[in-house]
């Protein structure tokens, strides 16, 4: 009996929960002028909404009939079929707002005419064309694939020539489950991304109410693996690539001492190199462009290279040159050529009888993980947590004492002393 009971009040409890909830908006309507539909009599959409100040006996808060949406509809729609489509088209995106916690108390509602008159496809190019200003070469060609994408999947939904305002926050859910199925939840969350950027330039010019793709939860990925090297493999790689490809070896120590990314790598041009201040400058992942300082051991390796032509490359496949690439091609082009290089060293290591192999795991971009981890232990042999974290922020360059923390987490920086006695069992 005591089971029934707690059910019954369990039950009870979220019906009145629900009950609540419930009543603090009704459900947007359509008003069509009468049921002859009158087109000559003014159409709109009409809902209620909880007062914050008027309240009944039992204090619940009265429902109060709010002003009356209608973005021009009547004025720029003369038929019944057009007026209730794009009314409908409000009701829906007016009852997901509602959905979501807007408050005609809070919040201003800012949808307009001028939303009703982007087609979904004419708001993404714009969006995308604002975009564009501010997206370097890698980042473009990213972004014109997935909104490209994007714009297919509307076409075959009939939606890429309705409203912008016909495209839901299901209708995007719904495309990135599609994403998740042929691929994975990492594409998946970057197509958010791009479109939570285009939506967000919709929202910033007022085309559409909000950017609900931002409440759309990242999904958990695994990330990339780029696996640490021990200080024993990092000594025998070095001295082998030193010996095969100098060329390579010189990008390798700026992502090593410099603690750049590879794709940074290959941005760098001589005009972006200050010798004399030992100094370098670099479009960096989180701002336009960040100076760093070029250490000593990086420097004795450069500083009698040719740095006449200032627009030139400090790294082409034959050195310092021209190069007419995308930066992602680029970078994939070392990529490539240290995976070739790696295959040379395994086999080298198996002629050496040494049994150890160098995976895929085991990336340009491990060298960077590795220095880092490397100052990082080093630091904190003479300071505590929070004084090596401010140091070694100032030459990683990570924006955010946060971005850094989380990254010394995820390759493991920081490791427990050891605690057999803690285990003793005496």
């Amino acid at each position: 009996m005591g089971s029934f009971f707690d059910i019954l009040q369990s039950a009870y409890a979220t019906a009145y929960k629900n009950g609540l909830e419930k009543k603090k908006y009704t459900e947007p309507k359509i008003y069509h002028g009468g049921d002859n539909f009158d087109l000559s009599k003014r159409w709109y959409v009409y809902f209620d909404y909880a007062s914050p100040d008027l309240f009944d006996k039992l204090g619940n808060p009265v429902l109060v009939r709010q002003t009356p949406v209608t973005m021009s509809v009547n004025k720029n729609y003369k038929t019944k079929k057009e007026r209730l489509f794009h009314l409908g088209i409000i009701k829906e995106v007016l009852l997901e707002m509602l959905k979501e916690g807007y408050s005609p108390y809070k919040d201003k509602l800012k949808l307009n005419s001028k939303s009703l008159e982007y087609t979904a496809e004419a708001a993404l190019d714009y969006a995308y064309t604002l975009k564009l200003n501010e997206l370097s070469d890698t980042s473009i060609k990213d972004y014109k694939s997935r909104y490209n994408q994007f714009k297919k999947y509307l076409n075959k939904k009939n939606l890429l020539d309705k409203s912008i305002l016909s495209i839901t926050k299901q209708t995007v859910n719904n495309y990135l489950q599609s994403i998740v199925k042929k691929s994975s939840a990492r594409n998946r969350n970057n197509t958010r991304i791009v479109l939570s950027s285009l939506f967000g330039e919709l929202e910033d010019n007022d085309i559409i109410p909000r950017n609900f793709i931002e409440n759309i939860k990242v999904l958990n990925t695994k990330s990339v693996s780029h696996k640490t090297y021990s200080l024993e493999v990092l000594e025998g790689l070095f001295a082998f690539i030193k010996e095969n490809d100098p060329l390579l070896l010189l990008f390798i120590k700026f992502v090593s001492y410099n603690f750049l990314r590879p794709i940074e790598v290959c941005r760098l041009k001589v005009k972006d190199i200050f010798l004399a201040q030992k100094l370098l400058r670099v479009q960096a992942k989180n701002k336009p462009e960040k100076t760093k300082i070029i250490p000593d051991i990086v420097h004795h390796e450069i500083k009698d290279l040719d740095f006449s032509v200032q627009n030139h490359f400090l790294f082409t496949p034959a050195g310092i040159g021209e190069w007419e690439a995308s930066e992602s091609s680029r970078r994939d082009y070392f990529t490539k050529r240290f995976w070739k290089l790696k295959k040379k060293y395994n086999a080298y290591l198996l002629s050496q009888g040494k049994t150890l192999q160098l995976g895929s795991e085991y990336t340009i971009y491990s060298f960077r993980h590795t220095f880092i981890t490397l100052l990082f232990r080093k630091f904190r042999k003479e300071f505590t947590y929070t004084e090596t974290c401010d140091k070694l922020m100032l030459i990683t360059g990570h924006s955010t004492l946060k971005a850094l923390k989380s990254y010394l987490k995820d390759i493991d920086a920081e490791l427990p002393e050891d605690y057999s006695g803690l285990l003793s069992l005496t």
